[in-house]
């Protein structure tokens, strides 16, 4: 017998999560009005519209059974991003500094799903709410609006198991306490302490503070939201080095990092996706400063540069060290392909992250043996144990789906008459949250010039990898809505 879906509980929780963006919005406002900016009404009426919504979507789901199911989960954590741009989207529009409602959906999305590419021609001109509101929609989506969720949820008695399972990126996920919030709440911490402490030393080494908070939040949700047109050229060696750091830290499972933080550094140095994404970015730096060395006869600024731009496409946070697009196509065509791979799952980080990568290397090595040696049993392990072949079909299916969306998002942007080499590296950009591609979208990351119709479907393929596929394939599932 098919179960009921509860709509009621859909309607509840996404009042108490509506909730939450109302109260975060109160954050720019106040600073539009100590900074006594003309855009404070906007704000003032945005908030108070994503107040009166979240109260009338409680009121229908009062009395809603406490029961939350895979099918209700997947609604949740899909719609959760839709709806927090809808109403996100309204202080861009409101105020006018994107009069264009395409316009102001595309900046929202791309901050909500911490893929940072922007429409802001003149990102400077901007008020520091709209700027603030810019970092602080990618630190919201960052961690995720649901672990987030999770840590309140229960609060109003309602369970947030399946909502965690559901967005939480990777092949898999580790509960650090026997209770899902309390595993929530501890990543939370983690990524509270990571952004106070990179915004105090961007501060102490130079950066305005209000520059420091920004970027500290782009950092660490790996979003890449700058507040100057030249994202972070003008900043010094020494900021540049601490935000690549911090880009690094968070392309770290944040379960390691809680370990490391609690004094177990071996647990970090024994995990084996850590090795694989923190070696991917050394030998992606170390090719792309030996290449910028021997290309600029030995700038020692090559190498910072170098380490830079991998680090920050690897991560997929694409903060901008260097103008890459006058660099040697060849050093193209290597951050391109950085661009697929992504950072460690269960960080912040997008792609198709590197525990599928080392999986997917190791099946492939696996099958090699086979067909030298027939009859031997070769098992694929990780970490130290053997893995089902469920897992192994899962990254097979998953790196199937993902190239043939990125197939898929370039035949559209062909048809909205782009040209077929920057539609590839769009479409990659945007499946991997990243922000930067290549070409007329290259390092700027500015696609004010992009065809209206190609931003709807960037902005559909931008949630589609932030919610790791999967999420929203199921939704068009009749075998989800049957069970």
């Amino acid at each position: 017998m098919t179960r009921l879906f509860n709509w009621r509980l859909v309607f509840k929780t996404m009042g108490v999560l509506t909730t939450l963006e109302a109260l975060f919005m109160l954050i720019p406002t106040v600073t539009a009005w100590w900074y006594d900016e003309p855009d404070l009404g906007a704000w003032v009426a945005s908030s108070a519209i994503a107040w009166l919504t979240s109260w009338w979507m409680m009121l229908a789901g009062r009395k809603a059974e406490k029961r939350v199911g895979e099918r209700e989960g997947y609604v949740i954590v899909a719609a959760v991003w839709v709806v927090y741009s809808v109403f996100g989207m309204l202080p861009y529009w409101l105020s006018g500094a994107l009069p264009s409602l395409t316009d102001a959906w595309y900046e929202t999305m791309a901050g909500f799903t911490t893929t940072g590419s922007t429409v802001f021609t003149d990102v400077t001109a901007q008020t520091h709410s709209i700027l603030l509101w810019r970092a602080l929609s990618q630190w919201i989506g960052g961690m995720g609006i649901i672990v987030l969720s999770v840590a309140i949820l229960p609060m109003f008695g309602l369970g947030g198991m399946q909502l965690y399972s559901a967005e939480v990126t990777g092949v898999s996920y580790e509960k650090l306490s026997p209770r899902i919030a309390d595993t929530a709440k501890h990543m939370w911490l983690t990524y509270i302490g990571l952004t106070v402490g990179e915004g105090v030393l961007l501060w102490l080494f130079g950066m305005g503070r209000f520059d420091a908070v920004c970027h500290s939040m782009a950092t660490i949700s790996t979003g890449g939201f700058a507040t100057h047109n030249d994202s972070v050229i003008g900043f010094s060696p020494a900021i540049q080095w601490i935000i690549m750091l911090f880009m690094l830290l968070s392309g770290i499972n944040f379960t390691q990092l809680i370990y490391l933080f609690r004094g177990k550094p071996q647990r970090m140095v024994q995990d084996e996706e850590t090795r694989w994404y923190v070696s991917a970015c050394v030998v992606a730096g170390l090719i792309l400063a030996g290449g910028l060395l021997w290309f600029t006869s030995g700038q020692l600024d090559s190498i910072r540069k170098g380490f830079f731009t991998a680090v920050a496409t690897i991560t997929s946070t694409g903060f901008v060290a260097s103008d890459y697009m006058v660099w040697p196509p060849v050093l193209w065509m290597v951050v391109f392909f950085l661009m697929f791979t992504g950072g460690a799952s269960g960080s912040t980080s997008g792609g198709m992250k590197w525990v599928r990568l080392a999986i997917f290397a190791k099946s492939a090595n696996a099958e090699i043996k086979r067909r030298i040696h027939p009859n031997a049993v070769i098992p694929v392990r990780f970490n130290g144990h053997t893995l089902r072949e469920q897992t192994t079909s899962n990254v097979v299916a998953f790196m199937f789906f993902y190239a043939a969306i990125i197939v898929l998002a370039s035949l559209c942007f062909c048809a909205c008459g782009i040209g077929f080499d920057e539609s590839i590296g769009v479409a990659v950009s945007m499946i991997g949250n990243v922000g930067v591609s290549i070409g007329q979208w290259g390092s700027s990351g500015c696609y004010a010039s992009f065809p209206a119709a190609a931003k709807w479907v960037a902005t559909f393929v931008m949630l589609i990898g932030r919610l790791e596929i999967f999420t929203i394939l199921l939704l068009f599932s009749r075998a989800l809505w049957k069970k």
